[in-house]
């Protein structure tokens, strides 16, 4: 009996500090853009619709997103993470659009042209990541 509440309390300190939290590398910033849907294909992009201005091909089903030349300056870069009002999951920044652009993101639908056309043109509100260790590196040289 003295075994089995002896072997029970290893196994529920074992269990307890083999729990561990993964915290989230990311500081999410909020901004309000206007967001717009589009897809790989010529008449909406180019000839090569399948390659985005990065360099990156455009894979349908992927969570991809266009940012405005702007967004780029306040942190919204390459592969910047970000989470969209109304949409679940994470989409990453692949494309950067024209510069005539303001404030403004462009939501990867694939082929979908009706999912794009259903999603229009919306004043959402994003929420871009932006990784803890270039933040702290931020506020060490201000």
């Amino acid at each position: 009996m003295i075994l089995k509440i002896f072997l029970t309390l290893i196994m529920l300190f074992w269990n307890s500090s083999c729990t561990k939290t993964i915290e989230d590398p990311y500081t999410w910033k909020p901004i309000k853009v206007t967001a717009s849907a589009y897809n790989s294909l010529a008449y909406q992009t180019n000839d090569n619709p399948h390659i985005t201005a990065f360099g990156d091909s455009l894979i349908p089903g992927l969570k991809y997103i266009a940012v405005s030349k702007d967004l780029l300056k306040l942190g919204l870069k390459h592969n910047t993470p970000v989470k969209i009002e109304g949409l679940e999951g994470i989409y990453l920044v692949k494309d950067k659009m024209h510069s005539r652009w303001v404030n403004k993101i462009d939501i990867y639908m694939g082929i979908d042209v009706q999912a794009a056309k259903n999603w229009g043109r919306q004043k959402v509100e994003i929420q871009y990541g932006v990784l803890k260790v270039e933040d702290d590196a931020l506020v060490d040289h201000e």
